[in-house]
Parts: C-alpha cells; structure tokens; sequence
C-alpha cells in the first residue's frame, strides 16, 4: 500500500534499480533516505560539495589511507560518492513497519583466519612488533564470509530492519546500496564530525562481553571496569586520537568521560574529544584517517604493521560513511558545509556474485592474551551475524542499564584522577614571559605526538613549527632558538634506518652550534647514545604505563610508551667544542628516564601524553632548563 513518502516506494518496489542510502543516526528520531547519482573519485579533495539540496555521502576505504602516505594493500575499493538528488525523512516506527522482514538465507559461513591462525598472529605482533618497539598497540583484523543468493540490496533492507529492532546503542545504523558494493551495519564510533568548526571525536575502546541470561552480570561487569588491559587500552587510544585533534584543532582539544557506550551484545567504554578547527572538513578527515581503535598506533607504523600481518585489503572496514551536508545556520538560510563521519565496523559488505563479509578485529596490546583476542573477534561480529541470522538475535532488556549499577559513575570517574589536567580543562594559553614569542622546531620522527608536543609549547606562548624529520636539512636546526626531537618507534640503534641516521646528524649540528635542544622519547634515546649510555630492550614493554618518576629531585607521574631504554653510567657530550657532563634521572627498573646538561635537556616519558598528570609542568620546566642562558669558561653566555 502506498505512503506518504513516494521516494521510499520507489526504493521499495525496485530496491536495486536505485542508488540509495538509508541512514539512522544518534542525532536525530528519523531515518533519511538519500537517492541519487553515485560516480567515484579518486581523492577526498575530490568529493563534491554539499549544498542545501543535495546533502553528498562518501564511502571511504580503508586503503584511501594512502593519501596521508601511508601503507595499505590496494585492493581496488573505490572512494565511492553518492550525490543525492532526492531524499525523505521516515519516521521510524512507520519504516520499520514497512521495510521486509523475511529471513534471508545466508550459507557456508567460515572465518578467513581461523582461530588457530589468528592466534599465532596476534603471539607474532606481540612479540615481533610491539616488543621490538614498533608501536604501542595495533589492529589486526579477520572476517566472516558467507553467500547469500539474494540480491544485495533487498538483503541489506531486511537486514537493517532487524538491526533497527535489535541493537542498541549505535551512532549510525545504515544500509547504502550502490553497483558493486552495499553496505549495512549499526557502528557504535564516530570517527570525526565538523559542524561549526567544532570538531568532535569519539575514540571507543575495552570491550565487555555481555555474559549469556542468567550469569552475573553486574560481577562480570566490575572485573571489567578494574580491567588494567582495558583500561590502558582506552587511554592509549585516546592519546592517539588526540594527537589527530592537535593536528587540526587550533585549542588542542578537549577530553570528558569517559562514558558508556551499551549495545546488545556488547558495552564499551568511550571519552569525546572536542575542538575547534577553521579547516575544510575535507582536510579534517584526511588529516585523521583513520581511527587508532581500528589501526592501532603510531599510525604510520600500524599501517606498516596491518599490511604485514593481513593477507589483503581491508575493503570499506576501518574505513568512514562521511555525510556531507548543510544545514541553516546563525539566522542564514544556509551555514556553512558540515560533516559526520562515522567509522565502518560492525557492518557486512555484500557484492553482486552473493559474497557476504563482515570483519572485526581485537586491538592487540602487551600484554593480549591469544586466546581473550580470538575471543574478540569473535563477539565483535556477533551483533552484525546475528542480524544475519547466522547467531541468536539477543533482546535489548536481557541486560541491565550498565551505567545505572550502583558504583559505576564513581569507577568510571577515578580514572580520570591520574591524568592530565591539562587535556581534561579549557586550553587557554598562559604565556610564560621569558619563552614568549621564542621559536621552536619541533622534528617529527614518524609519530604525531609532535602535534601534541607543538600545542604545549604554543600554550606557554612560544612560537612552534612541525616538520617531519625527512624534510629537515642541517641549516635548519641552527636558527630557532630551540629545537625539539620528538618520539618514534622503532630500535635506536638499527644501523639500517635512515632517520635515526638523520637525527643524529642533526642533534650533533646543533650540539656542534651549541644551540638548546630538547629530546623525547625515541630521540631521548639517540640522545643518550651520543652521550655513551647503553640501550638495551626492556623484558616488558612500557606502552601506556604511567610511572612514577623522580627528575632530579621533583616526583613526578608521566605516561611511558617504550620498548628500549637507556641505562645508567656516566653520561658526557661535546657541545661547541666543550666536553660536558649530563645530570642523569634514573628509575630502579626502568633506566634513565631524563638527561639535563648545559643547553640540553631530554625525557624518555611523553610530557604531551594524557597519562602525564605532572605533563605540562615537567614538559615547561626542561624547555626553561634547555633555554637558560649558558656561561662560557670565559664568563659570557654561550
């Protein structure tokens, strides 16, 4: 029977005869029904512009992560765009009466990975990636593949139909239809949203399984909360998404939560991150592809990682629905292009020979259990095959509101206790007079922490300017009035790696100008290599670990994210033609955390990091160390 809404009953009475877009979304009670013409681009600078009347929906693959330099197999998923010429808002309870309802037959469903498989990987990345100081933590996904004979289109309706009814808790619930390539799913993320110049992110992290009827699920539910792994799995995910919102935000960003995010089969925990940005939302997303909860981090390296460890290309998984669109604004008829971007997971891909896929992966950290991870995976899916009736479909009320449980806000807020302030507050800056108006070059070794590093140094009123250690020549380090060498992966003494090479070539120029310089991290390492001190592998990795530390005298809490560390012994440098003597802070078990000479000052922890309580004054304390004005034997300043 027809409705009032002819642009559904076309979609309805020719489901594949169309390109279109069904999308509920957390901010609004309707469901938008978009139609249009689909064409596919090849960059995000690419992707029309959205006008009053045609609102544009890309679906963005994971391999798009290319254009920010990265590595990534090509497996040819094409940036695809909807233009919508048409659209209807639905009210929901009227769609879900409507939209088909009759099972579709799904068949020979099977993992690409089996457990056994995945297990040996995620023992592999442990051992051979985050223990060699590869990086902190990383994504490694596998999929369930399965046929359906029915055709994609009328099965994604049904499908979303189901996942409207069952799930809980989701960001957007969608069902995209385009030649080749349809989408559903319910995706509890959102990767990044622009309205206003507010930018807005929601990294989710901790995964908790909710136990079958009958269980003890509040018990259950406390050991989660006390959960070390999944705590410091959240926190490190945070810390990544923040150097993203540093990167493209003016104010840094801000962090509240964390919060809960409950769905039918699962509950996770999340914090939003806020800031203010006046970019193109197109830049926005291409600086931020893609979230570290579906990478890992550093990024560059995770993708490096996620193309050792996964056979082939992720397709749309990890990937971005981004809905462009415009709205009224400030009393204009029309404001100004808006985007909302969330990330692709918990969905299935269907094509045109019948092949249904769904992926998931387990964020794999030091101390991951193989067997906890194969586990993951496993419950990750289980939501979207539910809907595909390849699972039992769980009823929302089987689990109590987790949130309301008596002690959880006060468990939930605790964790907040041991971080920064700093990220936690309105960034206003507070200009230190004897830093104000100085210049800093901030030397990127392959970790965006230096954004985070460059938003303190401008919040104490210096002047910063990031740039990747690849583009920077000799005669660039002499002038500012300090530089800073940031933090990387990897072994400091590799003799094979071109940008530890680099940085050493560049911290000896500067020592050689007997110019200030500050190290982090990675460079720190460097740094204590150059001053003869051993470095040697830690027996467990520090990735995500706050530790309490003493810097020559004042205690100190600071977030680590190390594999290799210096050890203790006489430290010595020569610094324009003069051998100096380093102060050397060092920890019972973890080494040398901090060196501090004449001109030169350096931490193994991450000052920048949401785990530093003690960050920002720490970090403020060794540039006002590195800057003091230096006597030479012959009394003048150096």
């Amino acid at each position: 029977m027809p409705t009032v809404h002819p642009l559904l009953d076309r979609v309805l009475a020719d489901p594949a005869g169309l390109s279109w877009a069904l999308l509920w979304r957390e901010v609004g009670p309707e469901v938008e029904l978009l139609v249009g013409d689909v064409r596919d681009v090849d960059l995000l600078a690419d992707i029309p512009t959205a006008t009053a009347a045609t609102p544009v929906l890309a679906m963005v693959p994971f391999r798009q992560i290319t254009e920010r330099g990265f590595d990534a197999h090509d497996d040819g998923t094409p940036l695809r765009v909807l233009v919508a010429t048409q659209t209807e808002r639905i009210p929901l309870d009227l769609l879900l009466g409507i939209l088909p309802s009759d099972p579709v037959e799904v068949t020979g469903e099977r993992f690409s990975v089996t457990d056994e498989a995945y297990a040996e990987i995620v023992t592999s990345v442990i051992e051979d990636e985050i223990g060699n100081g590869e990086g902190a933590n990383f994504v490694i996904r596998r999929d369930v593949v399965a046929h359906t004979d029915t055709a994609p289109a009328s099965a994604a309706l049904t499908w979303f139909r189901t996942l409207l009814t069952d799930e809980r808790g989701t960001y957007w619930t969608f069902a995209v239809h385009t030649p080749g390539h349809t989408l559903v799913g319910a995706t509890p993320e959102r990767h990044v949203s622009v309205r206003d110049g507010r930018v807005q992110m929601n990294p989710i992290s901790g995964t908790f399984r909710h136990p079958r009827d009958g269980a003890d699920v509040e018990g259950a539910f406390r050991e989660f909360i006390a959960d070390t792994k999944e705590t410091e799995e959240l926190f490190m995910v945070v810390d990544e998404e923040m150097k993203m919102m540093a990167q493209v935000c003016s104010t840094g960003g801000r962090i509240t939560g964390p919060y809960l995010k409950q769905m039918a089969h699962l509950t996770h925990t999340e914090y939003l991150l806020d800031g203010r940005s006046t970019a193109d939302p197109r830049d926005v997303l291409r600086q931020t592809m893609f979230a570290p909860t579906v990478t890992g981090s550093p990024m560059e390296n995770a993708c490096a990682v996620i193309r050792r460890h996964e056979p082939d290309g992720r397709g749309y998984y990890s990937g971005v629905l981004a809905l462009f669109e415009r709205e009224p604004g400030n009393g204009a008829p029309v404001g100004p292009e808006a985007l909302d971007a969330p990330i692709l997971i918990r969905a299935a891909h269907l094509d045109d020979a019948g092949e249904v896929r769904v992926s998931a992966g387990a964020t794999l950290v030091r101390h991951s259990d193989p067997t906890s991870e194969v586990a993951e995976t496993t419950a990750k899916a289980s939501g979207m095959l539910a809907a595909l009736g390849l699972r039992p479909r769980r009823e929302p009320s089987h689990t109590p509101v987790l949130r309301d449980l008596p002690g959880v806000a006060d468990a939930l807020e605790a964790r907040n206790e041991s971080l920064a302030a700093f990220w936690l507050s309105p960034q206003g800056a507070r200009p230190d007079p004897d830093l104000a108006g100085r210049s800093v070059l901030v030397i990127d070794a392959e970790d965006r922490w230096t954004q985070m590093l460059a938003h303190q140094v401008r919040h104490v009123g210096m002047t910063a300017e990031v740039r990747r250690w690849d583009t920077v020549q000799v005669e660039d380090v002499l002038e500012p009035d300090l530089v800073l060498f940031g933090p990387g992966p990897g072994d400091p003494d590799d003799p094979s790696d071109a940008r530890l090479a680099q940085l050493r070539q560049l911290m000896a120029a500067r020592l050689e100008a007997a110019r200030p310089l500050l190290a982090v991290c990675l460079s720190h390492q460097v740094l204590s290599r150059l001053a003869g001190l051993k470095i040697t592998k830690l027996e467990r990795p520090n990735q995500g670990v706050q530790l309490a530390v003493d810097l020559w005298g004042t205690p100190a809490r600071i977030g680590f994210y190390n594999t290799f560390v210096a050890r203790p012994g006489t430290a010595r440098l020569t610094r324009g033609g003069t051998d100096v003597a380093l102060e050397v802070a060092a920890h019972a078990e973890h080494g040398v955390v901090g060196l501090r000479g004449p001109g030169i000052a350096s931490i193994q922890g991450h000052a920048e990091s949401v785990l530093s309580r003690d960050g920002l004054v720490t970090l403020h304390a060794l540039i006002r160390h590195a800057l003091r004005p230096v006597p030479s034997p012959a009394g003048a300043d150096a």
